[in-house]
């Protein structure tokens, strides 16, 4: 299967830092805002890399299932509702109806993504891992991981992505 698609600098800038909303659950469904992602290649197919923290409520629905979106805003105008997505969980709260956000169908998962994004990226988990904290530099540990709470790295072929 051969999938083409252009990753531009505001992506790339919103992946790396601006946030993007993740969204995975069958029975319920839930979005959280991830601060980094990465689009590479492995395993000869292209593949999403999402890191979830293992407190995340989104964790054990991606323990779960079998597919995540990725819904990435490019124009600013969804910055609060990233920060609601970042700071509420889906346990108690429907972040839905408090950022006004609406789903919508994906193209080739049953996991919907987020409507109003500017790009959109579908896909199957692969494998997962957890980061060894251990074996990071002391001022990355001090500044990320003082708690212990450490990310797993959720591996998604990427079975679509596309422009708005």
């Amino acid at each position: 299967m051969s999938l083409a698609f252009e990753l531009t600098d505001e992506v790339l800038e919103q992946l790396s830092g601006k946030g993007a909303f993740l969204t995975a659950g069958s029975d319920k469904v839930n979005t959280m805002t991830i601060g980094w992602g990465s689009v590479s290649v492995y395993w000869g197919m292209p593949v999403f890399i999402a890191p979830v923290r293992h407190s995340r409520y989104t964790f054990g629905l991606l323990e779960e299932g079998s597919e995540f979106t990725v819904s990435v805003p490019l124009d600013g105008t969804m910055d609060k509702a990233l920060g609601i997505c970042g700071s509420k969980s889906g346990r108690d709260t429907d972040k839905y109806a408090l950022a006004g956000l609406s789903l919508k169908d994906a193209s080739e998962v049953e996991v919907p993504v987020i409507e109003g994004c500017g790009y959109y990226f579908e896909c199957k988990l692969l494998t997962s891992c957890d980061l060894e904290i251990d074996a990071l530099p002391k001022e990355i540990v001090d500044r990320y991981y003082l708690n212990g709470d450490k990310h797993r790295l959720y591996f998604g072929k990427i079975v679509a992505a596309y422009k708005a």
